[in-house]
């Protein structure tokens, strides 16, 4: 049961700070003074650069501990594990001759507080009182216990950060994420990785994924599922949750090209050209190959470009011996709504576990179902291989209290596991580094001097659903 509490000041703090609590990059703020730990009090942003009439105040915090820092105290340990350079906090320590190192368990609010409140430069680290009581309730945390409790410990100890590298492609990432989706996904991945967001989130992303269980019904439309809806507008929400698909799958969507009247239902440009027609109903019409093809010639506008595109017809029920003949000649494959679904939902447990050119090898021209169910089978195998690896190395962790782990061990393990398949050591060790690449991170690697000595150890589990 949530907890509600009036509160009735609020911490002044930078922009970006607050943004970095918020994200849960950081867990701690630098105020002026010295607060004591169990006092809370909301998050007042101040942006010395702009003016605005309004502010929102987006989460609340409580104090867990504050530490006074000195000059005996290594502050380039302190700044790998913050957003704060050494050198500004060289400038801090200069200014106030130590350092309030505040630790704060932060909690949003259920919706943003707006309020008129003029902020001098000199209140930034301090408290104002707020115009008005704010009731918060504890109910949103931005990190659960567990993963707050780990990041109170390091920042304590000064620990080093385990994974610097993925912090700097974030850095990357981030002028990425605003317009490409799988670059906002990757961070989200190293955001729950790192320990800087909750596994709440996924959850809470993947709650907006229930239009994956509609495309099949969407494909295999009836009459009474479509009342008050004409053919044109049933038509249109297929072709719509079949781009949505594909792209969710990893295509993109070229929208200049989008259906309708003349048009061909979708044309996505990377990684390859793939040009397709959408077909919603009880079966495909059989005139739809020589459409593909015409709709095609008439709007790519370019005879190459539609000869070395895959061509893809996505629509219900089993196609006639006409249109599997004409699909034939014309290289064009054709798969049911349900595989469709079945791709975007293996993709929705498993990110990035479709690969777009090997799937392009399971198209075959005429019906692809049967091909594309072993595209399937193929991912879901190699998926149950690796979190059998995985186990293998958090087992033997447990059992011989060993921090690291050869290859030769592991090799021995794997062969009485009940092994999924048989590999050879030197494929089994291919797999070990994809596992221990910082981008996937289930298990981590000591480098030896050649790859028959290197050592891993476990770092998170691969769950199969």
């Amino acid at each position: 049961m949530s907890l509600l509490l009036p509160i009735s000041t609020a911490l002044c703090l930078s922009t970006s700070d607050i943004a970095a609590l918020i994200q849960g990059r950081i867990i701690a703020a630098i105020p002026k003074m010295f607060i004591r730990p169990g006092q809370k009090f909301a998050l007042y942003p101040v942006d010395l650069l702009a003016i605005e009439e309004k502010v929102s105040i987006q989460a609340w915090a409580k104090c867990e501990l504050t530490q006074i820092l000195d000059e005996s105290l290594s502050l380039e340990r302190l700044s790998r594990l913050t957003i704060w350079t050494q050198d500004t906090l060289d400038k801090i320590l200069h200014q106030q001759q130590h350092i309030f190192l505040c630790y704060l368990r932060l909690y949003k609010l259920s919706q943003p507080y707006e309020i008129s409140l003029k902020i001098e430069s000199n209140k930034l680290g301090k408290f104002v009182s707020l115009p008005n009581y704010l009731t918060v309730s504890d109910a949103n945390p931005v990190l659960p216990d567990n993963i707050f409790t780990t990041r109170k410990q390091q920042l304590e100890k000064l620990e080093p950060p385990q994974h610097p590298e993925l912090e700097e492609l974030l850095d990357v990432l981030s002028p990425l994420t605003i317009n490409n989706p799988a670059a906002k996904q990757l961070e989200k991945n190293i955001n729950i990785f790192l320990g800087w967001s909750n596994q709440q989130t996924v959850n809470n992303t993947n709650s907006n994924l229930a239009w994956i269980n509609n495309i099949a019904a969407l494909g295999n439309r009836s009459q009474e599922q479509d009342k008050g809806k004409n053919n044109y507008q049933a038509g249109t929400d297929f072709e719509n949750i079949v781009r949505q698909s594909l792209e969710f799958l990893g295509f993109t969507i070229d929208y200049f090209h989008k259906g309708g009247a003349g048009g061909v239902d979708l044309f996505c440009s990377h990684p390859y050209p793939l040009v397709g027609e959408c077909k919603a109903g009880k079966k495909i019409p059989n005139n739809t190959a020589v459409q593909l093809l015409n709709l095609g010639t008439l709007r790519l506008k370019s005879p190459e470009l539609l000869k070395q595109a895959t061509k893809l017809i996505i629509g219900p029920g089993e196609p006639t011996t006409q249109l599997q003949d004409a699909a034939k000649v014309h290289n064009m494959a054709i798969i049911n709504p349900e595989t469709l679904e079945k791709l975007v939902k293996l993709q929705s447990k498993y990110s990035n576990s479709i690969d777009l050119f090997k799937l392009k090898n399971f198209l075959k021209t005429g019906q692809s179902d049967t091909e594309v169910e072993k595209y399937i089978v193929q991912v879901e195998e190699e998926i149950k291989l690796r979190s059998h690896l995985i186990e293998i190395v958090k087992k033997h962790q447990e059992n011989t209290g060993d921090k690291y782990i050869e290859v030769a061990t592991l090799y021995g393990a794997y062969g009485y596991s009940k092994p999924p398949q048989s590999l050879t050591r030197q494929e089994m060790y291919e797999i070990l580094i994809e596992l221990s690449s910082p981008l996937t991170g289930y298990l981590g690697r000591i480098k030896g001097t050649d790859w028959k000595s290197d050592k891993f150890y476990f770092l998170r589990d691969l769950a199969i659903e």
